[in-house]
């Protein structure tokens, strides 16, 4: 779960730490606080694995070397 790329930044519009995780289609997290917003994208990267095991989706292999940021 920890090697999925995580991609910081803020949202002037929530005021909040948004995480993306590019290799997870629509995968994001979000925190007051970048720490925050980490440690809650692990939860959303768990959940959002376990929905696409349900539904007989692939799970993406994590991006070893990220093309873009």
């Amino acid at each position: 779960m920890d090697k999925y790329t995580k991609i910081i930044s803020w949202s002037e519009d929530d005021k909040k730490f948004l995480v993306e995780i590019p290799e997870l289609s629509g995968c994001m997290a979000d925190g007051d606080t970048p720490e925050e917003a980490l440690k809650n994208s692990k939860n959303v990267i768990a959940e959002w694995i376990e929905t696409a095991q349900m539904l007989g989706h692939e799970i993406p292999y994590y991006d070893e070397k990220l093309m873009y940021a």
